[in-house]
């Protein structure tokens, strides 16, 4: 399922918009609407979203300007609009795509095409991994080396954190899940929740309403309800 935001001051705009989206196919769920600028920057700064469908001409706060809150955003941006004069902007801005008011539904549907292909594309890329190197982790006066690929999670408690390896053997060191976390390589391993690393590889069932994830060693590791969006936009 891929979720969406809707931010258009015109109300009957909107929501036009929403049943589109709704009915056009089961993968996609309008996630939250706004016709307020503010309250949409406020939410997808807690939330996130996988893609957005924007307007250009609000009275508060125009596309663009909204646009400049999110300058690292990982998410597809859909421009709607009904002035076609905001296309090379749009472009310059790294919009995914550009709709002109009133939404054309051959035009929506390519958009939304656009946006399942911008994840596929992006699961591809983070499941090819590239050869990685051994890590080290300082324990009990010694270096230990192993390769990352080894590590099924990662669970702290404190100042201390215990790892759980492939081979049922795990490991408590004296180091913060923060720490590690810079050690491990980001194309493998997702933070899920404060207390947990996962590594991807080794991730066997996801249970979205439970919000919980069954790892190749049958333990079952919590997903922060703050950490849903990017889990799902990972696995």
């Amino acid at each position: 399922m891929i979720d969406i935001v809707i931010v258009d001051d015109e109300p009957n705009a909107l929501r036009s918009l929403e049943w589109e989206i709704e009915n056009f196919s089961a993968a996609f769920s309008v996630k939250a609407t706004f016709t307020d600028p503010l309250e949409a920057i406020a939410f997808l700064r807690k939330n996130g979203t996988q893609a957005l469908f924007l307007d250009i001409e609000m009275p508060q706060m125009d596309g663009f300007t909204f646009l400049e809150q999110f300058p690292s955003r990982d998410f597809p941006v859909i421009i709607t609009t009904a002035y076609d004069r905001y296309a090379i902007k749009a472009i310059k801005e790294n919009a995914l795509d550009y709709l002109l008011k009133p939404i054309d539904s051959e035009d929506l549907a390519q958009s939304v095409a656009k946006i399942k292909s911008f994840w596929n594309e992006k699961k591809d890329t983070s499941l090819t991994i590239s050869p990685i190197q051994k890590i080290k982790i300082y324990h009990q006066g010694k270096y230990l080396f192993f390769s990352p690929e080894q590590i099924v999670y990662i669970k702290s408690d404190a100042n201390t954190c215990e790892l759980f390896f492939d081979n049922n053997h795990p490991l408590v060191i004296t180091q913060t899940l923060k720490q590690l976390e810079g050690l491990l390589p980001e194309t493998l391993f997702l933070r899920v929740h404060n207390s947990y690393i996962i590594n991807l590889n080794h991730i066997k069932e996801y249970h979205k309403a439970e919000d919980y994830i069954i790892m190749s060693n049958k333990k079952g590791i919590p997903v922060s309800r703050q950490r849903k969006t990017e889990v799902m936009n990972r696995i």
